[in-house]
């Protein structure tokens, strides 16, 4: 099994890089005098970088695919505020010859930690019918596997294995501090649904060797994929109150906020507005702090350009206090 040579993280303006790292997008493209070129996505667990390949770009295109492990010899350099590899050699590499989890990006946390907090927020839960609505998720050995590796997104939050499960604690914590500012909220309910809206995702998304779209994924999506678990889990639960089931699927409909982010729904409740709002700054804000943690250029005081924050980032200065006691 081979050694990983050097991380992403490590990679330096003009160094040369000959090291391994898994393909998550290849695109073939040309230039305006007609010649060909190859762009790949690379990636291992410190983070993702562009690579460009110049010359002899249609043989090198043949050798390799999306999925792939790639051993490569290039140079970085800074391009637009970040910094890219420019690729003269390509060989591939078997699965069987490296180390998994050097590749494939996941939280910095301990997971079973992680998994066991969020039960002790089910415990807490007082209506036994959300109660047995949870259990019925979170004592099925399948969907705990997979909620425990879920990523959250393939492209915007909170996108490693992991991701699912900290970005919804993260939101369930929010949530019972929000729901003791505000006592007129639902506090079971509330909880119930921030762990429970993006249940779809482990579902939505495949993430064996990369981060991709299921087909059930593409075809159908994790708000309404969620619905039909929980229609599924509650049909079993003898006497659910059909009320209580409504303004639960309701927050699972709605939490995406509006028409155009792919809300079915807007809320129309306090409990769908509150996971809403907290989902949506969870994830925000993670995407601007994996962004400005993973810049690589130290030259510039703003990140490369974000399509989908639609913006740079500023990277604030150390600026040292003058004030004195």
């Amino acid at each position: 099994m081979k050694t990983k040579e050097i991380y992403l993280k490590d990679v330096k303006q003009g160094d040369k890089v000959a090291s391994s790292f898994l393909v998550t997008e290849k695109n073939m493209a040309f230039s305006q005098k007609g010649f060909p070129y190859l762009t790949v996505q690379l990636k291992d667990k410190s983070g993702g970088i562009e690579g460009k390949v110049w010359d002899n770009a249609l043989d090198f295109d043949r050798q390799f695919k999306k999925g792939d492990i790639i051993f490569i010899e290039g140079r970085a350099a800074s391009y637009k505020n970040s910094i890219q590899i420019s690729i003269i050699d390509i060989k591939k590499i078997a699965w069987e010859e490296v180390e998994p989890s050097d590749y494939l990006p996941a939280v910095n946390a301990d997971v079973n930690v992680m998994f066991n907090e969020m039960i002790c927020y089910i415990e807490k839960v007082n209506d036994k019918y959300l109660r047995a609505l949870l259990n019925s998720f979170f004592q099925e050995e399948k969907t705990i596997s997979l909620f425990k590796r879920a990523p959250a997104a393939k492209g915007f939050h909170h996108i490693y294995l992991g991701g699912l499960l900290e970005h919804t604690l993260s939101v369930v914590r929010l949530l019972e501090k929000v729901s003791d500012h505000y006592p007129d909220l639902n506090k079971d309910m509330i909880i119930a649904g921030g762990i429970l809206h993006d249940i779809g995702k482990i579902y939505e998304f495949s993430y064996d060797n990369i981060i991709d779209y299921s087909d059930e994924g593409r075809l159908i999506g994790h708000i309404v994929m969620g619905v039909e678990m929980i229609n599924k889990k509650i049909a079993v639960i003898p006497d659910f109150p059909v009320q209580l089931a409504l303004e639960l699927r309701h927050i699972i409909l709605s939490h995406h906020g509006e028409f155009e982010f792919g809300s079915p729904k807007r809320p129309k409740t306090l409990e769908a507005l509150v996971v809403h709002y907290i989902d949506d700054m969870d994830a925000k804000f993670n995407a601007f702090h994996t962004l400005l943690t993973d810049s690589t250029n130290p030259d510039s005081d703003w990140t490369s350009y974000n399509r989908f924050l639609e913006r740079f980032l500023y990277k604030k200065k150390n600026v040292e206090s003058n004030l004195s006691d």
